[in-house]
C-alpha cells in the first residue's frame, strides 16, 4: 500500500508536471513540463528521484495537501513561497516528512510565481505519449488532463530512498536581478535597428496577461521593418514573438506549436525558469547573448545541478544529515 496525497485546496494553476512531452510538436502537441525547470529538477534531486519524476507545480494561488495511508517524504523549491506543515513554517526550499493526516500548505511569498512539490518516488499518474505532464488545452496527462482541485487523490510511486528533513540550498535557487539572456533570431531582421536597440536597453513589465502559454510584456513598442506576418513556422520554448501591436510576448511551456508573427529572439534556456518567476507588474531587462554563450550558460547550469546539494541545519528544521547526494552544511 503506497502513500497518497489528497488535495485539500488548489488554485486554478496547480497541475502535475514531469520534465515534458517531447517528439510530438509536429502533431501540434507541445512539450509542456515545468515553467521553472531548474527548481523542478532540484526538488526531485533532493529526494533521489529521477530528474523527470512527476511533481506538483503550483502558482500564486498556492495549495494545501494532506498525507494519506503511509508516511511520505516531500521536497519543495521555487521562488520565495511560504510553506507550512500543520502551522509550522519552513524555508522556501526544504525536505519535509509527512505523517498520515498531516497537512502541508504553500502560499505566495516575497517573490516568484512557480514552485514545485516533489514526492519521494514521484506522482503516479498514467503516461500519455511518454509523459505525465498536464496539457490542459488538449485535456491530456497529469490528473485527468486538468488542473488539480480540492478532493483529488494522487497516488505516489514507491521509492525506498530514506531522506531526512532539512533546508535545500543551491545558487540556482537564489533570486537574481541580472538581465535575461536572449539569442537573436530567427526573424530579428524583420525589426528596425532602433527596435532591436530598444528591446535590449529598456525594461519591460510583465502584464496581467500571463499564463503557462505566454507572458505578454508592457513597454516600448517594437517597430517592424519588414511587416509582421510571416509564413507560420515552429515555436521553441522562450520564443519572443512581436505581433502588429509592437508589444512582445514570450512563449512559455504550453506555447503553440507554430506561429505567424516574427520572432525577435529566444530566451537562453539557462534563464527560462528565472524569467518565468517574474510576477505581473515586475520589470525585467534583456541582454543579447551569442549562441555559444547561451550554450555555455546551459552547460554551467547542468554542472551546478549535478553538484551536491547543501542540506543546511537551522532553527526551523533542527538537524541535517548526509542524504542521497545531499551534503551536510555543517
Amino acid at each position: 500500500m503506497n502513500a497518497q496525497l489528497r488535495i485539500v485546496r488548489a488554485g486554478p494553476g496547480e497541475t502535475v508536471q514531469d520534465a515534458g512531452r517531447y517528439g510530438y510538436l509536429r502533431y501540434g502537441i507541445v512539450a509542456s513540463g515545468p515553467m521553472d525547470w531548474i527548481a523542478f529538477t532540484l526538488a526531485n534531486r533532493a529526494l533521489g528521484n529521477p530528474g523527470d519524476a512527476a511533481s506538483i507545480e503550483l502558482s500564486l494561488a498556492g495549495i494545501e495537501v494532506a498525507c494519506e495511508r503511509e508516511p511520505l517524504t516531500v521536497a519543495f523549491a521555487g521562488g520565495g513561497f511560504v510553506w507550512e506543515r500543520d502551522g509550522k513554517r519552513f524555508p522556501s526550499a526544504a525536505v519535509v516528512r509527512l505523517e498520515p493526516g498531516e497537512a502541508l500548505s504553500a502560499r505566495a511569498g516575497s517573490w516568484g510565481t512557480w514552485a514545485y512539490l516533489a514526492v519521494s518516488g514521484g506522482i503516479d499518474v498514467p503516461l500519455v505519449l511518454g509523459s505525465r505532464s498536464t496539457y490542459a488545452r488538449f485535456a491530456i496527462g497529469g490528473h485527468e488532463g486538468r488542473a488539480l482541485r480540492a478532493g483529488d487523490l494522487l497516488n505516489v510511486r514507491e521509492n525506498a530512498v530514506s531522506v531526512t528533513e532539512g533546508t535545500l540550498r543551491s545558487p540556482l535557487l537564489e533570486r537574481s536581478s541580472s538581465p535575461i539572456r536572449v539569442v537573436l533570431g530567427p526573424q530579428d531582421d524583420y525589426f528596425t535597428a532602433h527596435a532591436r536597440e530598444t528591446f535590449f536597453s529598456e525594461s519591460y513589465a510583465i502584464s496581467g496577461r500571463f499564463d503557462r502559454m505566454g507572458y505578454w510584456l508592457e513597454g516600448p513598442k517594437l517597430a517592424h521593418e519588414a511587416g509582421f506576418d510571416i509564413v507560420s513556422d515552429g515555436i521553441p520554448l522562450g520564443a519572443i514573438q512581436v505581433p502588429g501591436s509592437g508589444q512582445p510576448v514570450v512563449l512559455m511551456a504550453d506555447h503553440q506549436a507554430t506561429g505567424g508573427y516574427p520572432k525577435l529572439g529566444t530566451l537562453a534556456r539557462a534563464d527560462a525558469g528565472r524569467f518565468a518567476q517574474h510576477r505581473p507588474g515586475e520589470h525585467v531587462r534583456f541582454a543579447a547573448c551569442p549562441v555559444k554563450a547561451a550554450q555555455r550558460a546551459l552547460r554551467e547550469a547542468f554542472t551546478t545541478l549535478e553538484a551536491p546539494l547543501i542540506l543546511a541545519s537551522d532553527d526551523v528544521l533542527g538537524s541535517s544529515n548526509l542524504i542521497g547526494g545531499v551534503v551536510d552544511g555543517n
